[in-house]
């Protein structure tokens, strides 16, 4: 009996480590890749290590001091508006959890409804220019679409309802506590994993977000850095596509490893952060799953 548990351990573990260099073998193959030269790309593919070692990606992206500023734009970006996130959507999952909520069934229709159904891409871009007048404004990075989401309301009401005893919440309206008190002083630091987890999600919209950027913002000031990086990746495109025009110093421009850097830059630093929030990440998912 323990040598066949040994064995079948020893089957997991093998296994388990085939997956993780299936899902890290990509990301090295990519930073490999943008700092190989564009020839050696060309002549002889992607490989781990690369034959023909070159930065010249990193020059071309880096070379403009504007992407420095992107990446303070994207994280001041970031962090309001996964705070500004957590806050809404806490504020409205909360109030959905309770059974005795009048127009509760109304009120979970209409949050259902948005994971459906939207407006459409003009509507919504003349409602937030011709209306709210938010372009070439950092709150066109901050509110379009990105602000809540019916899905992270459903899954943190579920929380709310699951795993809240309602003894506790009973016992505090006993003492005088009032609902906002409940909510912040009780509820949410019983919540960790599912805050984290909306957190993370949010945080990922808005880190990686370039829709807001191209729609709203044309004063470059205003580029995330998606959005910067983007553009970077297009004028790169460009530029490789006027040397058959005669441009010879657009030839020179390493058009695929740009693709490569452009990668890593945009995701490498929210890997770094990941990590931390794993645990509350995966607990809060099978905890706060919406079901029924």
């Amino acid at each position: 009996m323990v040598e066949n548990r040994k064995g079948y351990d020893i089957f997991i573990n093998v296994i388990l480590i085939l997956i993780c260099i299936c899902c890290v073998a990509p990301f090295v193959l990519l930073i490999a890749s943008s700092f190989t030269a564009e020839s050696s790309l060309i002549k002889d593919g992607y490989f781990f290590i690369p034959k023909e070692f070159s930065t010249e990606a990193y020059k071309f992206l880096l070379g403009d001091n504007s992407i420095f500023r992107a990446y303070g734009v994207t994280i001041l970006l970031t962090a309001s508006g996964t705070a500004i996130n957590l806050l809404i959507t806490t504020m409205i999952a909360y109030p959905l959890s309770k059974q005795d909520m009048p127009g509760r069934s109304f009120f979970n229709f209409f949050v259902f409804f948005t994971m459906l159904f939207a407006g459409g891409l003009v509507p919504t871009y003349m409602m937030w220019t011709q209306i709210f007048h938010i372009k070439n404004t950092f709150a066109a990075l901050l509110f379009p679409s990105l602000l809540t989401n019916g899905f992270t309301i459903m899954m943190m009401r579920s929380y709310f309802q699951q795993n809240i005893p309602p003894e506790v919440l009973e016992s505090a309206r006993i003492d005088g506590a009032n609902e906002f008190y409940i909510l912040f002083k009780i509820v949410m630091p019983m919540s960790l994993p599912i805050l984290a987890t909306v957190g993370l999600m949010a945080g990922l919209m808005y880190w990686n977000d370039w829709n807001n950027n191209l729609y709203y913002i044309t004063e470059p000031g205003l580029n995330s850095i998606q959005g910067l990086l983007n553009r970077m990746l297009t004028n790169a495109q460009y530029l490789k596509q006027t040397a058959t025009m005669g441009n010879v110093g657009a030839a020179s421009v390493p058009t695929t490893a740009v693709r490569m850097a452009v990668a890593v830059l945009g995701a490498v630093p929210i890997l770094c952060i990941y990590p931390f929030f794993q645990k509350y990440f995966v607990k809060g998912m099978t905890m706060g799953a919406v079901k029924g």
